[in-house]
């Protein structure tokens, strides 16, 4: 099992930026990827970015591509999403979760097996 903890949303002005984190423990994550994920109020839960824990490979979804970056750090268990450039657009809960099929890019929700709980993002404009 996967445990996936988030951290590093907030408020923020359009135009600026945000790091967010998520933690991660349990078993070895050599064969995941960990994705992000974002839900704004009354829509659906959408793809946002994704990464391979042993390469580093990563895929964006077109919206954030170019403004965001997801990285990991092996060392930490920790994958993070740097996000600049807000617009209120940007406004959602941002999810991470772990996955370990065999297709990649998986940009499919429900093909993740593990879920942090949330990190709330608001850009004001």
């Amino acid at each position: 099992q996967v445990q996936l903890v988030e951290s590093g949303g907030g408020l923020v002005q359009a135009g600026g930026f945000l790091r967010l984190s998520c933690a991660a423990s349990g078993r070895t994550f050599s064969r995941y990827r960990i994705g992000w994920f974002r839900q704004a109020p009354g829509k659906e839960r959408e793809f946002v970015a994704v990464i391979t824990w042993s390469v580093g490979d990563t895929y964006y979804a077109a919206s954030v591509k170019g403004r965001f970056t997801i990285s990991r750090d092996n060392a930490k268990n920790t994958v993070y999403l740097q996000m600049n450039s807000l617009n209120a657009e940007d406004t959602a809960v941002y999810y991470c979760a772990s996955e370990m099929g065999v297709r990649f890019p998986e940009v499919r929700a429900g093909a993740y097996d593990y879920w942090g709980q949330g990190t709330k993002v608001t850009v004001s404009s």
